[in-house]
């Protein structure tokens, strides 16, 4: 099978890509602005219908997007809210215009109307709705990434522990996150699509390790692997998803389970980041 995939120079689209290509029986389209500058889904939308004429399911991942420190940064900001409007609007025209099956990347914000970035992948979920296709929810997704201005909390610890020699946190490290290793997040989106058909619509289908970590500890992991000390900052929370503790629904589970511990996943990005 033939899979477009959005936003395939990203950290879970690029895994995703390797993934298909090792299976043997699947193959990747690839199509993301950091690959090549025509293949932004803001302006030239002749290109990709001409891309997913050709493919047989579409993976939407795109999306102007990075971590904590971007969202505080960005996401307020008329250019972050423009390039994610311009981006659905092409994309779920292409889809529509085509009527192809496909998965849209979510994200369990969707329902923290304080974040632009939430409303946003809120207006995602309507818009797959509307087509009858697939919505997930990702839960703090992680792997090797490439853009240092992008980076998320574990990429970011790994960073300044080779940087630095140590780990200085923003906050306490007190908040609690759900991290999914970027590796299982490709083996479930896969089963999805491979079950297109009989999936309900109704359902949530939250993509996470469904195990709750404090920052403090994750940090803690790296510390350890990478022999390096950490410092916790005086901030109490990061804001960025404060408000609102989402509980995920276990819905997803009847297809697949996680498989990849945080120790074990941590591991293997140290040994792989560049």
């Amino acid at each position: 099978m033939k899979y477009l995939v959005l936003g395939s120079s990203g950290q879970i689209g690029s895994h995703f890509c390797t993934y298909l290509e090792k299976s043997g029986s699947n193959s990747a389209i690839p199509f993301d602005l950091v690959r090549d500058p025509t293949e932004d889904l803001r302006y030239n939308l002749p290109l990709l219908t001409k891309k997913m004429h050709q493919a047989d399911f579409v993976v939407f991942l795109a999306f102007d997007v990075g971590g904590a420190l971007y969202l505080q940064q960005y996401q307020n900001t008329y250019e972050f809210i423009s390039n994610n409007v311009k981006l659905m609007s092409n994309a779920f025209d292409a889809l529509r215009a085509l009527n192809k099956p496909f998965i849209f990347a979510s994200s369990q914000m969707a329902n923290m109307l304080q974040s632009p970035y939430g409303i946003l992948k809120a207006v995602g979920d309507h818009y797959t709705k509307s087509l009858n296709g697939i919505t997930v929810k990702f839960w703090n997704v992680y792997g090797v990434e490439r853009d240092p201005k992008k980076f998320h909390v574990i990429t970011d610890f790994i960073k300044k522990a080779r940087s630095h020699g140590k780990i200085e946190m923003i906050s306490s490290g007190q908040e609690e996150r759900q991290f999914l290793y970027a590796e299982d997040c490709c083996e479930c989106l896969h089963k999805l699509s491979l079950n297109y058909q009989s999936i309900p619509r109704d359902k949530g289908l939250h993509i996470t390790n469904f195990k709750w970590n404090k920052i403090i500890e994750v940090a803690e992991i790296i510390g350890r692997q990478m022999k390096v000390p950490i410092f916790p900052g005086a901030q109490a929370i990061d804001p960025t998803q404060s408000f609102k503790k989402n509980e995920p629904d276990p819905f997803i589970l009847e297809f697949w389970h996680p498989t990849t511990s945080l120790e074990e996943g941590i591991k293997r990005v140290i040994a792989e980041m560049p």
